[in-house]
């Protein structure tokens, strides 16, 4: 590895130049300036991120906080994680990421330091016991997800209250009139996981509101549960035709549990889910979905917060549309 000892001698000045040359905080020669410039590109130098973070009081890192709790789909969570990183080296920024259920205290240990210059901060519950640190720290956040009252804080996330809605509407129009939500495992909504809770209402209210029998059902990401659920389901609404499914792992799953009790798909039963595109388009039968938009909000994400790094104002709230694409899983009800 290549020190600034290197570079001084290498450039034929004492390192302490070297420290002022990277900080500015001394004047030197324009021609010195430059034989140290030209050592730190021939020798491939590169000031350590302490030292810069010292010299120009920011380290151009983020944190990104993605407690990594249980019912939580790695896949998709880590679509939004390269996202954020693809996004902030576009602003020469790297990315800590901190998967730690650590709370407040995690958050502290992190922001009293000089690691980070500010935090992206994911799986957020309505009543998040993060949110008053948040709203009271020295270094600017942004929320991927939103808490039931958002007020004084910066949120981006998906419209998943009117993702659920648009499901329903989907469903209504094609007169399906006995629905079912398979939904988020049991411990998501225990926590009251932002999200997934947006999902239920928006499903609920538009089922409401057209006047369809519906019920919601958590559903543990596994094929076994799965195919519980959708014995369940037929036990107790045997005149079902229409499904949303807000679970990615069991997509496929629980279509084959349903053909394996007689429905076929979209014949007799017509599904939709919320899922990232590429799930939905790969499935034996490809679903009709509203996808999952992660690259678009993790830069955006990214973009509100070097705004606000920049002494700008970002709105608090940011939500982006749901987009349904129609594919081969749904059909007008029999």
């Amino acid at each position: 590895m290549v020190k600034i000892t290197d570079v001084a001698r290498h450039a034929g000045v004492s390192p302490s130049t070297v420290s002022y040359a990277l900080s500015g905080k001394r004047p030197i020669s324009e021609e010195t300036r430059r034989r140290i410039e030209a050592s730190i590109l021939q020798l491939g130098y590169s000031p350590h991120a302490g030292a810069r973070a010292l010299a120009s009081s920011r380290s151009n890192v983020l944190a990104l906080v993605i407690p990594l709790r249980a019912g939580i789909h790695v896949p998709v969570v880590m679509q939004f994680a390269v996202s954020v990183v693809t996004s902030a080296r576009q602003y020469d920024h790297d990315v800590l990421l901190l998967t730690q259920e650590e709370g407040e205290a995690g958050l502290r240990r992190v922001a009293d330091t000089a690691l980070v210059d500010a935090l992206i901060v994911m799986d957020l519950q309505l009543h998040d016991a993060r949110l008053p640190l948040l709203r009271a720290l020295d270094r600017p956040s942004v929320l991927i997800g939103f808490p039931q009252e958002p007020e004084g804080l910066t949120c981006i996330d998906l419209d998943f209250r009117a993702a659920g809605e648009l499901c329903v509407e989907h469903l209504a129009g094609l007169g399906h009139r006995v629905i079912g939500l398979v939904g988020s495992p049991p411990e998501v909504y225990v926590r009251e996981t932002g999200f997934a809770q947006r999902v239920v209402q928006g499903f609920t209210a538009a089922a409401d509101r057209n006047g369809l029998s519906s019920s919601v059902h958590p559903c543990e990401s596994t094929p076994a549960a799965a195919r519980q659920v959708a014995e369940q389901l037929l036990r107790e609404r045997p005149a079902l035709t229409g499904v949303v499914v807000h679970n990615e792992p069991i997509l496929e799953p629980l279509i084959d549990a349903f053909e394996r009790l007689g429905l076929r798909v979209p014949r007799d039963l017509s599904v939709t889910a919320i899922c990232p595109d590429e799930l939905a388009e790969r499935a034996r039968v490809p679903v009709t979905s509203i996808a999952i938009p992660a690259a678009e909000v993790g830069a955006g994400a990214v973009d509100l917060l070097m705004k606000k790094l920049g002494g700008g104002t970002a709105p608090e709230v940011t939500l982006l549309s749901p987009r349904l694409t129609v594919r081969a899983s749904t059909m007008p009800r029999p």
